[in-house]
C-alpha cells in the first residue's frame, strides 16, 4: 500500500530457506514488471544481497517487520559489491530496476504481509 492509500498488486516467489535465498534470481535473462523475490528472514537482522551470477539489474527494498519500506536502492547485474540494509529488517523484494518508482512505491510504504503469518 502506497503512503497515498493505493494498492499496488506484484506477483512474488517466495525465497524462504537457505537454498532458496543463496539461489535467489540467479542464472534468468528477465523478469517481468509487476513480478519479484520475497526474501523472508526468521529474524530481523542487516542484511546483505549482491548480484554474482544475477543476469538482470534489480531494485530491492529493505522491509522492516511491520511490513513498511526502510530503503529502496538499485543493484548491477553481475557485481560483486555487497549491497546492505541501512537498519535491521526482516525482508527484502527485488524488481526490476526501476520497478518501484514506476509503480509510485517509495520508502515508507508498507507490503501487507498477512498472507505470511
Amino acid at each position: 500500500m502506497r503512503n497515498d492509500g493505493a494498492a499496488v498488486a506484484i506477483s512474488v516467489e517466495l525465497a524462504l530457506s537457505d537454498a532458496q535465498r543463496e539461489q535467489g534470481l540467479m542464472f534468468r535473462n528477465e523478469l517481468a514488471d509487476g513480478r519479484g523475490m520475497l526474501f523472508v528472514f526468521e529474524q530481523d537482522q542487516i542484511m546483505s544481497f549482491w548480484m554474482k551470477n544475477t543476469l538482470i539489474p534489480l531494485s530491492i527494498a529493505f522491509i522492516s517487520q511491520s511490513g513498511r519500506i526502510t530503503e529502496i536502492t538499485h543493484m548491477q547485474a553481475q557485481s560483486t559489491q555487497g549491497v546492505y540494509s541501512q537498519e535491521q529488517v526482516r525482508y527484502a523484494l527485488e524488481v526490476p530496476q526501476g520497478w518501484f518508482a514506476r509503480a509510485g512505491i517509495r520508502v515508507g510504504d508498507r507490503l501487507d504481509l498477512s498472507g505470511l503469518k
